[in-house]
């Protein structure tokens, strides 16, 4: 009888356990080493690859996945390499006078964790995999992945090719459906990384608590674009029009509303709609402009459209080329501008995560500040504008996961500055030495002298005058 998905990936968690239980001390050496082969993998197979995800998509630029899965994730395998004889050094802490003259040491060491799960999703299948990954092996774990089903292709290339590079005690890929990943989030890691929607983090969350499993959640949200009266509209247009048609606007961090004075709406709108134009001056055969994963998720941003209009909104199709995208299966969607937009919307109640982007005006920026503090913390937030008055109103009145000025998403693609979320757009961070700390276990370290400190710090019964010169020395 074969045995059930769950025992499958219960008998692989304990092999890597024991694996890396018995292998410690592990040198920096043999981390190197996965790291290499991580970047090796990804390398010499991104022909590959990028095939497999235009595949999964319907329509994927090669040139996009090459900047945002490929490259991207093999440079930062290499700013790992980099930096781990500093981030893997141990950390000398003081200690209370005086015991540091009697001889008494204290020190942390950032050590592995032992088997970290990562799940990543469908929008950066590879990116999302190997990225988490470089610094789970550059902290000195051994990791178990379950990608997303919506990439199917993907999924499976990326397992056979993890295959012929790691031992599976070492690396080792999950595939299936919703039922798998539920089981595999209720594995008793030693630490889990999550990227995906809010609401499924939340469960993530919930199965990985009864394990006391710690987690990193990269999640989502409604990520707001402020335009400050200083401006530059063409540049910021044009920027904003990138972000939300890269991958067809499916990233987690795309800017998800657009936040603008109101005397400037018109000309924002043109901005923005001008950028389209240079960009992308047709989209239906344009390999360059990605579809949409799913029909489910085409349907859900149709339907997103249908709601605002229905509810009072004007709906502008930005279409350079006046192509019919009514007679096409190809699950393309042109940039949809939502002006008049109101809360009961519903595209202003979730995040949209496509190629549709509502617009909100304001008459003072503090009224667009109390707008965004009023809702969930947003995973990005960008401002654009010359005003640096403004622009530290917005940063220092305002709470998100990371932010980019004058641009959008740029934040997340600096290696050294930590990613992640506040509330429900995630918690936790990798990138930077923060990553490479998530994956590690901050262990106290502290030598005692041969003197009997106890004895002298009046620690030791029976107590006495000792001990009542110890307590008037803390309380002063």
């Amino acid at each position: 009888m074969a045995e059930s998905p769950k025992s499958t990936m219960e008998t692989l968690l304990h092999k890597q356990r024991d694996a890396f239980t018995l292998a410690r001390p592990e040198g920096l050496d043999v981390r190197r080493d996965r790291v290499k082969r991580a970047i090796a993998l990804l390398k010499d197979n991104a022909e590959a690859l990028c095939n497999a995800m235009s595949a999964d998509f319907g329509n994927r630029s090669a040139h996009q996945s090459m900047i945002t899965d490929i490259a991207g994730t093999a440079n930062f395998g290499k700013y790992c390499l980099k930096h781990l004889d500093k981030w893997a050094r141990a950390d000398k802490r003081h200690v209370q006078f005086p015991l540091g003259l009697l001889g008494a040491k204290a020190e942390v060491r950032y050590e592995p964790k032992g088997v970290i799960g990562i799940l990543s999703p469908w929008n950066f299948p590879v990116n999302l995999s190997f990225g988490p990954l470089m610094q789970v092996l550059a902290a000195g774990n051994r990791a178990m992945i379950k990608p997303s089903e919506f990439t199917e292709r993907t999924s499976k290339l990326s397992a056979e090719l993890c295959a012929k590079y790691f031992a599976e005690e070492e690396v080792a890929f999950v595939t299936g459906g919703p039922e798998v990943a539920h089981e595999f989030s209720g594995l008793p890691f030693d630490h889990l990384v999550f990227t995906g929607s809010t609401a499924t983090g939340r469960k993530v969350m919930e199965a990985a608590a009864r394990n006391l499993c710690p987690v990193t959640l990269e999640l989502g949200g409604k990520s707001p674009v402020f335009l400050g009266r200083s401006a530059n509209l063409e540049q910021a247009g044009e920027r904003i029009a990138l972000g939300k048609m890269l991958n067809a606007g499916q990233i987690c961090l795309a800017p998800d509303y657009m936040y603008v004075p109101e005397d400037k709406e018109d000309a924002a709108i043109a901005a923005v709609e001008l950028g389209v134009h240079k960009m992308y001056p047709t989209l239906l055969e344009n390999e360059d402009y990605a579809s949409v994963v799913t029909d489910r998720h085409f349907d859900r941003l149709q339907g997103l459209v249908a709601d605002a209009r229905d509810k009072g909104a004007e709906v502008i199709e930005v279409n350079p080329g006046k192509e019919d995208f009514g007679n096409t299966n190809a699950r393309k969607m042109p940039l949809t501008i939502l002006r008049n937009v109101s809360d009961d919307m519903q595209a202003m109640q979730e995040e949209i995560f496509g190629p549709v982007l509502p617009v909100k005006t304001y008459k003072d920026v503090d009224e667009a500040i109390d707008y965004v503090n009023r809702r969930d913390r947003p995973l990005g937030l960008y401002y654009f504008g010359q005003d640096a008055g403004e622009r530290e109103q917005v940063l220092t009145r305002t709470i998100s996961g990371g932010v980019t000025v004058n641009d959008v998403v740029f934040h997340v693609s600096m290696e050294d500055l930590p990613f992640g979320g506040v509330g429900p757009s995630g918690m936790g961070s990798y990138h930077g030495i923060e990553g490479f700390r998530e994956f590690s276990h901050a262990r106290s370290i502290y030598t005692q002298p041969k003197i009997d400190i106890a004895k002298l710090g009046g620690f030791k019964p029976p107590y006495g005058a000792a001990t009542e010169k110890a307590v008037r020395t803390l309380m002063k």
